[in-house]
């Protein structure tokens, strides 16, 4: 069986690119496509991978410059000739999902969101875009929104990483979505005992105004409270000015720094409304609570008076409301390691493998006996087992 994977673009390391090395361990055979890819910033898992780029690509400093291309996406897309492919699966977050799928051909979307930028989140983008760009977001949006829209009839089944994108998918696209949570690497955490626990809170993840760091970082200050900051992104400036004495703001940090505060902290504070929300799992995966808004994805995955505590608008008042209701409680490090598990690398593996051979199936059943769509092996198997 030929497997394609689309991906909107390979300039980093997050939450989607997880789950595309969690793909491929699925199926290690398959080749890769999206619009720009940079070797330097992936893993050596993708990197081993045949990875082939649109031409968007080509075009100057696509590396940094890749949204702005955001109108010449869907051409681009269309031009991928992926006739020799028995599976397509596109990683949907940008522009992904839109090729033009063989007759004989399954295509499976995993979407993270319906993009923002266009959809449930266009007018705070526009909001805080410089003038030019705000005239320009009006018609390019809009003939990539139809695009987008018309596009998701090219896909056979969505899957979606949380119920609350699957709404989206409804609302925007009018298609029913399976709900497969990603992968979180729950063996990479760990717990330690209360004796080596610190007296701050933990603010971790890309600085960008959607996820509103700068309530926690006002709370903290208003509370004389300590909070440790970890990441990168357009506000990491802001935020360093907005610190008060009791805030340490350490930016961007490698994965070994940013595991020790996880397991050392008093509570991760997650203030924004994330699609899934791979922060607050792997905070509980290390013994850890959550202080997060009640919206999203951390709904679905912090258990209130068990594994966190919820506010329930985004002001600096309800954080120090929910701080205060915290530290009135005891969380059990257990519960928390337990609560993240049920999002493991190996859960969301089995499910994915399973649900694609179910739409195989069903779609070998249903064809015209002289165009079969394949069955995979029974031997078809992840890395982990």
């Amino acid at each position: 069986m030929r497997v394609a994977i689309i991906h909107y673009w390979l300039v980093g390391m997050r939450g989607g690119e997880k789950v595309l090395e969690a793909l491929l361990r699925i199926y290690p055979q398959a080749d890769i496509f999206t619009h720009v890819y940079d070797p330097s910033a992936v893993s050596d898992a993708i990197r081993r991978r045949t990875v082939r780029q649109t031409f968007i690509g080509a075009l100057p400093m696509a590396s940094r410059l890749y949204k702005n291309y955001l109108p010449l996406m869907p051409m681009a897309l269309e031009q991928l000739d992926l006739r020799q492919y028995d599976l397509i699966i596109s990683s949907e977050a940008g522009p992904a999902k839109g090729i033009i799928p063989p007759p004989n051909a399954l295509h499976i979307c995993y979407c993270h969101s319906p993009m923002r930028y266009i959809w449930n989140m266009f007018h705070d983008y526009r909001a805080n875009a410089g003038f030019l760009k705000r005239l320009l977001m009006l018609p390019a949006a809009h003939y990539v929104r139809n695009w987008d829209a018309v596009s998701a009839q090219r896909v056979d089944h969505f899957v979606a990483n949380s119920r609350t994108v699957a709404s989206r998918i409804a609302r925007y696209y009018h298609r029913d979505a399976e709900v497969i949570p990603p992968p979180v690497m729950v063996d990479d955490f760990e717990v330690v005992r209360e004796a080596e626990r610190g007296d701050y809170y933990l603010m971790a993840g890309e600085l960008v105004a959607y996820k509103r760091p700068d309530l926690a970082v006002e709370a903290f200050n208003t509370m004389r409270r300590r909070l440790v900051v970890i990441g990168g992104g357009e506000m990491l400036a802001a935020i360093r000015r907005m610190a008060g004495p009791t805030v340490e703001v350490l930016g961007p940090r490698p994965f070994s720094e940013l595991r020790h505060h996880y397991a050392r902290c008093q509570a991760l504070i997650f203030p924004g409304e994330e699609d899934f929300g791979l922060v607050p799992v792997e905070a509980m995966a290390s013994g850890r609570p959550v202080i997060a808004f009640r919206r999203g994805g951390a709904g679905e995955t912090v258990v209130e008076g068990e594994t966190g505590v919820f506010f329930d608008e985004q002001s600096v008042a309800a954080i120090i409301d929910a701080e205060q209701r915290f530290r009135a409680q005891s969380f059990s490090p257990e519960a928390c390691r337990a609560r993240a598990e049920r999002f493991a690398t190996a859960v969301f593996e089995r499910r994915m493998r399973s649900f694609v051979e179910s739409c195989l199936r069903a779609a070998a059943a249903s064809s015209p006996a002289s165009a079969p769509r394949p069955v995979p092996a029974p031997a078809l198997v992840s890395a982990r087992g």
